[in-house]
């Protein structure tokens, strides 16, 4: 079955918490105080769920892009407060040059080794903690659960510069690596899952909210037991934060709880949230795969748990759980997207990037319902 791999790819007692932590003692508790903070990006989809939460607790907020994803996002006088400064990370870091401290760093841009290795550099002697967002995709195989020390992904051309879907994982392995070598014992590692919610412009998880508010007949992969896994923006965004917050440093894994998740459960909070009338037909991912149906790509954040992908779903999260690591409910979720879904303009919703057109979709529901008929 053709899977995407790049796709699939929160006073004294308080205080006292804290200083349970790991990497607590006295930089936890310093860490309790607001921070200086600096963003890499910010202006995409997990940027700005970051900054809000930041700006939430205090935190004082510098965000370094190009200036051209969102530009007006942070304007006006409700954004006094965070400063914007410009420049290219791959050729002009001049901004972040001089003086000037922080207490730590947020790259949510990290897709080069070279990329990091400039900016981990330059900011190295500037800041306490350099935080990478990585990718569950950095793990070489899928046939078991992943934790922290699974294998990763290696390139067989290590100085490759493009990211494609072969690249993706290696690439994203290579700039742990970059962050490690220049902070070495101050990086801290964050690597999601699906990421899901309010702003993603890339209709993976919100293809299935916005199918059941389209009602009728919905086409659901597999079966309703199938499992699944994603994370919230806004929960990812949360524990960044909080690794942060408790000077937390080395790796974990980001995404949701493994078991918790099943497509019957994402589904069905989906046709709950838009209140229209629709069924759901399970159709049997054999029967997908010979009509071409792709996992993933087609049918949106599932994968058939067998073979090469038998570990799907299941990858560890037990680390970060205990650093932070939090969950909203499922339902809060899918109806938070598909509202955001909603206020998007006609032509853009007419347009969804992922998943089945409603013509091919009723194309496999008839084959499938016609076989159903045949007794076959």
């Amino acid at each position: 079955m053709t899977i995407d791999r790049r796709d699939f790819l929160a006073a004294g007692a308080a205080a006292m918490s804290l200083l349970a932590l790991p990497g607590g003692g006295a930089l936890a508790a310093a860490r309790a105080k607001p921070l200086k903070l600096l963003v890499l990006g910010g202006t995409g989809f997990l940027g700005p769920h970051f900054v809000e939460a930041a700006r939430k607790r205090g935190h004082t907020l510098t965000l370094f892009n190009r200036g051209k994803t969102n530009p007006d996002k942070f304007s006006g006088e409700d954004y006094r407060d965070i400063e914007q400064l410009h420049g290219d990370r791959k050729t002009d870091l001049t901004a972040l040059a001089g003086e000037r401290q922080w207490d730590a760093v947020l790259d949510t841009s990290a897709y080069i080794p070279a990329d990091v290795t400039r900016s981990a550099k330059l900011l190295a002697p500037k800041i306490k903690q350099y935080v990478l967002v990585s990718t569950i995709s950095v793990y070489a195989k899928n046939d078991v659960p992943s934790d922290e020390n699974s294998p990763l992904a290696v390139l067989a051309d290590p100085t490759v510069d493009k990211v494609s879907n072969e690249t993706y994982g290696g690439l994203k392995a290579l700039c742990e690596k970059a962050a490690e070598a220049e902070l070495p014992g101050r990086a801290t590692v964050v690597r999601p899952g699906l990421i899901v919610g309010p702003g993603d412009n890339s209709d993976r998880f919100t293809y299935w909210p916005a199918r059941a508010d389209r009602g009728g007949e919905i086409l659901g992969p597999g079966s309703a037991q199938d499992p699944t896994q994603f994370i919230d923006v806004r929960d990812l965004a949360a524990f960044l934060l909080t690794t942060i917050e408790r000077g937390q440093f080395g790796i974990y894994n980001a995404d949701g709880a493994p078991g918790a998740l099943t497509m019957g459960a994402l589904l069905r909070e989906s046709q709950r949230a838009s209140g229209k009338k629709s069924s759901v037909t399970w159709v049997p991912a054999d029967f997908l795969e010979a009509l071409k149906v792709s996992a993933w790509g087609d049918m949106p954040a599932w994968i058939p748990a067998r073979g090469e992908y038998a570990g799907f779903g299941r990858t560890s999260v037990s680390k970060a759980r205990a650093a932070g690591l939090t969950y909203r409910p499922l339902r809060e979720t899918v109806r938070d997207t598909l509202a955001w879904w909603r206020k998007l303009p006609e032509e853009r919703r007419a347009k969804p990037k992922a998943g089945l057109s409603a013509q091919r979709e009723g194309e496999v529901l008839a084959a499938w319902h016609a076989q159903e008929t045949r007794g076959g």
